[in-house]
């Protein structure tokens, strides 16, 4: 099996890949949640009976196929740092994290597999791919969970569906979602309407880490909050619609910010770039925002392209664990702001200035005095 300190070394796949036609969105995710038919749920399971479940799913995940080389661990066995390394990533979640004994993660070695045992049900599996692949990504969890029925019994009724902790997840069990970078929007003040639009047609939004948590970096999950009564072929097909136009949207606004207001692009654009360059201290938040807007600056020409991929690696390395775990010790909030930044100007030492051309408007051309021309 693979130890922690290999899963972590490179970014995983999905992290650099929100690029080509919807370029705003930078992840599809797709989640399914099951329990198993013999065993009571893990919130009302006694500490003997979660430890059981565990011991009956582990080996049969372990032995399938994808999960080759997988890292597996008891949570109990990590550390707090290395619980939040994996939160950061997205690879399991935070309540998931403040459990222990009885809990376990199984996550593949490319990291587009992850699943979480015994966290609010005994199974949470997730699949993520970059940019808009929501209907790949399921297609290839749906596999894996064919895989696992022929070994493990889920929870399902007839009627109803799969059977869950949470009434929200009942029938599929599945949660779809995508991560989407929207900084034009917010930039025009188009991102209420847009929000609230998504909102009425009963998808759910939510800030960078899910439910409860803020949008940090002008990124934002959308997500299905039904999932009862409908194939999960319909609620992906659906939820893939919604979010192109989403992205549309937010390409809109790019090009109507150029058109309109070139100059307070440049100027945001520019000051960004002039505090990542250049700080020497700065938090979680203010470095989000600035790489958000340095992003930006890569799509609209002002970087090189591939200053897209530097920033989505960022976004995740400069998070308060990734930065404890490569310094290898416990880090003051202070500590953790200095060495922020200095791996930010590290990453950009070779970017320059960004290119302002495309945002001076022409001029008229000088006027040759030898030529003829009106009086």
């Amino acid at each position: 099996m693979m130890r922690f300190s290999t899963l972590v070394k490179h970014p995983a796949d999905w992290m650099t890949g929100g690029q080509g036609e919807h370029g705003a969105v930078l992840t599809s995710r797709i989640r399914l949640a099951r329990n198993l038919r013999r065993y009571p749920f893990p919130g009302w399971a006694k500490r003997d009976q979660r430890a059981a479940a565990l011991d009956f799913m582990r080996p049969a995940i372990e032995a399938l196929p994808a999960m080759k080389d997988a890292f597996s661990q008891e949570l109990g066995d990590l550390t707090a740092v290395q619980k939040q390394v994996l939160v950061e990533r997205h690879l399991i979640s935070r309540e998931h994290a403040a459990r222990g004994d009885g809990s376990a993660a199984i996550i593949e070695r490319r990291q587009t597999f992850s699943l979480m045992l015994n966290e609010e049900d005994h199974l949470r599996m997730q699949a993520i791919r970059p940019g808009l692949q929501l209907g790949a990504a399921f297609a290839a969890l749906s596999e894996l969970d064919s895989e696992l029925e022929n070994s493990l019994e889920f929870a399902f009724d007839p009627s109803l569906g799969y059977l869950t902790t949470c009434p929200t997840n009942l029938g599929t069990g599945l949660r779809a979602s995508s991560m989407l970078h929207l900084p034009a929007l917010v930039l025009s003040d188009q991102i209420g309407q847009v929000l609230q639009a998504v909102n009425k047609i009963g998808l759910a939004v939510r800030g960078l880490y899910g439910e409860g948590t803020e949008s940090l970096g002008n990124l934002y999950q959308i997500s299905n909050q039904s999932t009862l009564g409908e194939s999960e072929e319909t609620i992906i097909r659906r939820l893939e619609r919604v979010i192109a136009r989403v992205a549309t949207h937010e390409q809109n606004a790019r090009e109507k910010l150029m058109e309109d207001d070139p100059e307070m692009v440049a100027d945001r654009i520019g000051r960004a770039y002039g505090v990542l360059r250049h700080a020497h201290i700065i938090d979680s938040k203010e470095a989000l925002n600035h790489l958000s807007l340095l992003r930006l600056g890569g799509t609209l020409g002002f970087f090189p392209p591939e200053t897209v991929i530097v920033c989505d690696t960022l976004l995740m390395d400069i998070q308060p664990a990734h930065l404890q775990l490569h310094s290898e010790r416990t880090l003051s909030p202070e500590e953790r702001d200095a060495i922020r930044a200095k791996t930010v100007r590290d990453r950009l030492h070779s970017l320059d200035s960004p290119d302002n051309r495309s945002t001076t408007p022409e001029k008229n051309p000088p006027v040759d005095p030898t030529q003829p021309g009106d009086p």
